[in-house]
């Protein structure tokens, strides 16, 4: 089990994804929220899909394709500094990466079964790094991160924008474990 990570074990602007997170395993954290999550979106029809809360904001795709495209990054993160990466690793703008997502084109189905695929990955990824590669340190957005630290922000990053779907969407059951 990955104890949760201290405030030196990643940037000061995740704080607020890793205090979402409940305490226990984060790992069957992570695979309890994605069937919770997966479950929640699969129950919308795509008129919700394509639903936005003002002008200008981000469609329920979107949104749920932004989690996913945090989930690769943050996992790819993890991946390169369990692996002993020293190169510092890049940011990411995610309006322009939402902007150009071709969510608009997809089904809401789609982009569902690209969510559970890339938490069934996620889940594989992390069970396989042994226990001293979590405590190893990289440079992500140039800030000190531990890989540990990672999955609390996968799975508080998908929480953060679960309550935004429950408060600006109105949509659904939060898929807190």
């Amino acid at each position: 089990m990955l104890d949760r990570p201290t405030a030196d074990d990643y940037p000061a602007s995740f704080q607020s994804y890793v205090a979402r997170v409940p305490d226990g395993d984060v790992l069957q954290h992570l695979r309890t929220q994605g069937e919770r999550t997966r479950a929640m979106f699969a129950r919308l029809d795509e008129a919700k899909g394509a639903y936005q809360y003002a002008p200008g904001k981000w469609t329920v795709k979107r949104l749920l394709l932004h989690v996913t495209d945090g989930e690769r990054l943050f996992c790819y993160r993890a991946m390169c500094i369990a692996r002993g990466e020293q190169n510092p690793l890049p940011g990411f703008d995610e309006n322009l990466y939402a902007g150009n997502d071709g969510s608009d084109a997809r089904t809401l189905h789609a982009i569902v079964a690209e969510y559970a695929s890339v938490r069934a990955a996620t889940l594989t990824l992390f069970a396989g790094i042994d226990a001293s590669s979590w405590a190893r340190r990289g440079i992500a957005n140039g800030k000190p991160v531990t890989a540990g630290a990672l999955p609390w922000v996968v799975a508080g990053h998908e929480l953060h924008h679960l309550t935004v779907l429950r408060e600006r969407y109105g949509i659904g059951a939060s898929a807190d474990a």
